[in-house]
Order: structure tokens, then C-alpha cells, then sequence
């Protein structure tokens, strides 16, 4: 047999198949139809038990029904697309389906309540809140906890290991290692608890927002309750004040929120490809891996390259829905159909980044006899606390003093010990200057990076 990785038009279900395997669970075709399935399914029951539109059901109906459910297969499925050839509609198409498996049953007489009073997207946006928050729980956060697990290593590792710190690119004041690692971490986990805690809207409101059906045919029944509690019922917010669509701002949190963590994560990317370009870190060798068709000495930074690519694609999407979500033509229309469909691409993009980071963090080494020579050859990044001490012990224009000795020029310890031996200041302010060091002079970064830990 072929395999179909190797013939797959998108490299998520070919190249990348393996990694993104967990999410086809939740937006493969089979799993949006089964959902679609189990919501018509629930929502049927619903009318019998809380409202009793439906007759009573007998344990043997009620367990048949919900077996429609838990062996939903990929038969059932074809059966499914076999009605949407023929109605070019998807929702119509589980229904008929649903049809058929009750017909010559005890439920046959049951069968015109299915779908009752209903929009299609009370059943699909229902739909794709569960898939979102069930492929969060279960996938998107694991990824996620993996890179912040391994940030979080570093940076305890590192909390006291000196380094050059730069801004603009040039040199500047010297911080830790793991300082830097801690300010991603900390920016992460603002990030997971904000995914995390985030509550998916889905709606029940028919074809216009209004109950109209619902309310014509049985006007008795308390709709806005019905609805609320059956949307609850699954662990979601219910919106009851909506058009044909609920408005996809309450999605569109989530996917900002994912977009930020994947800037933060891009962010970290290319600070750390600096770092191994710069010889801050080594990459740990793997026996049998290639870093050139050419060149047998490299070592490549891949997995963070690999990262950065496929975080930008996703970025690209989650902006995409964004811009895009908000709006509809009036009540709707479908332009967002062929959108919500790519949902699990952004996710899969983004879970390959997240494993790319995890790998290439698991695989550096700090090479801090690099980082000492650095700093031991930069010793006029100690100039801010050097005009700072002057400052404080009354020191005459100490700002200007210091960019004489320090702008634009290379200062080694020798030169600084014998300028501060020419000031004409204190004692005790000489012994503060001669206490700086481009290897101590890293201020409170061993405590924040704890407070960060912690």
C-alpha cells in the first residue's frame, strides 16, 4: 500500500502527520460530523426529559439512541457524506441519517422530532465550541505545559550564570542566563492561564435568533431556560442573544489569546537561534542527524527554525479569523463556513511549533566559558552602575565623566582600575566602583528569576 503521508496535499496530514495525529479526534471531518451526531442525539433526549415534547422514552430507547453516539464509526460517517452528495447540505444530511437508523424501530415515531425547530448552526457552532475546548484540554495545553516545563528548567538552571545582555544589538548591561528565560516564562504563564481559563460560547436561538419555531409550535415551553440549560449541559457559556450565528468574539478571545502565546513563542525562537549563533549555547550532537548536504561540520538550529515557520502560519490564521469572524452580511452568511473548517489547521501548526521548541530546548547546552570571555572583554557595560555610584556620592556631571572613559570604545579592566584610581572622590565611593564587575554586576536577576519560579 501507498502511504498516504507521502501523498497528502497538506503537509499537516503528510510531513507532519505523526505530530499532529492527537487532533484529528477533534476536527477531522469524522470527529465534526460524530460531535453533530451526539448534539442531535442530546438534544432530542432533551425534549423529552426537560420538556416533554417528546413522549417518555423507555431505558431500552434511551440506550439505543445514545449508542448512535458511542459507535458512531467511519461507515456511519460515509453514510453521512452518501445524504450530502445528494443534499449539498451537511446538517440535513446527519439528519436524514439519523432518520434511517430509527425507521422499523420502537423510535420511529420519534423521528419527526429530530432536528426540531433547529438551525443548522445551533448544531455546528455547538459543534465547534466543544471541539475548541476539547482539543485545548487535551492537546493545545499539553503542548504548551511541555515548553513551559522546559523554560522553567532553564531558567533555575541558569538563574545565576552571568551573560552579555544587548540592546539594539550592542552591548549593554550584563544580566543572567536564566533572567532571560524567566521573563519568557513569566509571559507564558500569563498566557496558559488565560487559554486555560477560558469559557467557549455555543448557541441554541434558531434560525434568526429568536425561537421562532420553537415558540409557534410549542409556546408553552420556556425556550430561553430549554436553551440555556441544554448549551450548560455541555460545559459551555451559553449566548442567547444572537442572529442565525452567536458572534464569534467569544472564539476570537481564545484565538487571540493563542496568536499572542505564538508571538511570545517566536519571540523566544529567534532569541535563542541568536544565542547559539553567538556561541551562548551548544547544540547537543545526535548521532546519525545531518545539518548539511555539504557541510558535515553543522550543527543547525532546525527545530527552532522549524518552530518559527510554522508559528507564523498559524499566526497567520488565528488573524485571519479575527479580521474575518466579526463580520456577516446581516443575519449570515457562509463565507465564515469554509473558514471555521481550517480551525484545526491553525492548532496543528501551532502544537508542531510547540514540539519543535520542547526538542530544541531539551538539546542546548550553555556554554558559559563563552559568556564570561564576553563579559571579561566588555567591561564598559558596567558604565551605568559606575555613573550611578557617582551620582550618589555627589559626583560632578558623573554621566558625562563616564561616556568619556566608556562611548564607542573598548574598556578592559586595567583601564577602568586606573581611571577610578585618578577620580577625586571618596574612599567609600572608590570601593563601590572597584566592587563592579561584568560578571557580578547582574543586580536582583538570581531573585526574580525565583519569584518567577515560584
Amino acid at each position: 500500500m501507498i502511504d498516504p503521508t507521502l501523498i497528502a496535499l497538506s503537509p499537516l496530514d503528510g510531513r507532519y502527520a505523526r505530530e499532529t495525529e492527537s487532533l484529528r479526534a477533534y476536527f477531522s471531518e469524522f470527529a465534526f460530523i460524530r460531535t453533530r451526531v451526539r448534539i442531535e442525539i442530546e438534544y432530542l433526549l432533551a425534549l423529552s426529559r426537560d420538556v416533554h415534547l417528546v413522549r417518555d422514552l423507555t431505558d431500552a430507547e434511551i440506550s439505543k439512541l445514545q449508542s448512535l453516539i458511542s459507535d458512531f464509526d467511519l461507515d456511519d460517517a460515509a453514510r453521512v457524506k452518501d445524504h450530502e452528495a445528494r443534499t449539498r447540505h451537511d446538517v440535513k444530511a446527519i439528519e436524514y441519517f439519523l432518520r434511517d437508523q430509527l425507521v422499523g424501530t420502537p423510535l420511529a415515531d420519534v423521528i419527526e422530532w429530530l432536528h426540531f425547530g433547529l438551525t443548522s448552526e445551533d448544531v455546528n457552532q455547538t459543534a465547534y465550541a466543544l471541539a475548541l475546548r476539547d482539543a485545548r484540554d487535551a492537546v493545545i495545553l499539553l503542548a504548551l505545559d511541555r515548553v513551559i516545563a522546559q523554560i522553567a528548567m532553564l531558567a533555575r538552571e541558569h538563574k545565576a550564570t552571568p551573560m552579555l545582555a544587548r540592546t539594539h544589538g550592542q552591548p549593554a548591561v550584563p544580566t543572567t542566563l536564566g533572567k532571560e528565560f524567566a521573563v519568557f516564562l513569566a509571559r507564558l504563564k500569563k498566557q496558559r492561564a488565560s487559554l486555560g481559563a477560558h469559557c467557549f460560547e455555543a448557541k441554541l436561538t434558531g434560525a434568526v435568533g429568536n425561537f421562532n419555531a420553537l415558540v409557534a409550535a410549542a409556546p408553552n415551553v420556556d425556550w430561553l431556560a430549554f436553551s440555556e440549560k441544554f448549551i450548560r449541559a455541555f460545559d459551555l457559556e451559553p449566548n442567547l442573544v444572537t442572529t442565525q450565528l452567536a458572534p464569534y468574539d467569544n472564539w476570537i478571545y481564545f484565538f487571540d489569546a493563542m496568536r499572542l502565546t505564538n508571538s511570545i513563542l517566536i519571540d523566544l525562537a529567534q532569541d535563542v537561534w541568536r544565542y547559539i549563533s553567538d556561541d551562548i549555547f551548544k547544540l547537543r550532537v545526535v548521532v546519525g542527524e545531518v545539518g548539511s548536504s555539504t557541510m558535515p561540520q553543522k550543527v543547525n538550529p532546525i527545530d527552532f527554525e522549524n518552530a518559527e515557520g510554522n508559528l507564523g502560519i498559524a499566526d497567520a490564521l488565528f488573524a485571519h479569523y479575527s479580521e474575518k469572524l466579526p463580520r456577516s452580511r446581516l443575519q449570515r452568511d457562509l463565507s465564515d463556513s469554509t473558514v471555521r473548517r481550517t480551525f484545526g489547521v491553525a492548532l496543528g501548526h501551532s502544537i508542531i511549533a510547540y514540539a519543535n521548541i520542547a526538542r530544541g530546548l531539551e538539546r542546548i547546552t550553555a556554554h558559559a566559558g563563552k559568556s564570561r570571555t564576553d563579559l571579561d572583554a566588555q567591561w564598559q557595560v558596567i558604565a551605568e552602575g559606575a555613573q550611578t555610584i557617582l551620582r550618589a556620592g555627589n559626583f560632578a556631571d558623573a554621566y558625562e565623566a563616564v561616556k568619556e572613559l566608556t562611548r564607542g570604545k573598548s574598556l578592559t579592566r586595567e583601564n577602568y582600575h586606573a581611571w577610578i584610581e585618578a577620580l577625586a572622590v571618596d574612599e567609600s565611593v572608590k570601593t563601590k566602583l572597584r566592587e563592579l564587575s561584568p560578571l557580578t554586576y547582574t543586580g536582583l536577576a538570581e531573585q526574580i528569576v525565583e519569584r518567577v519560579i515560584k
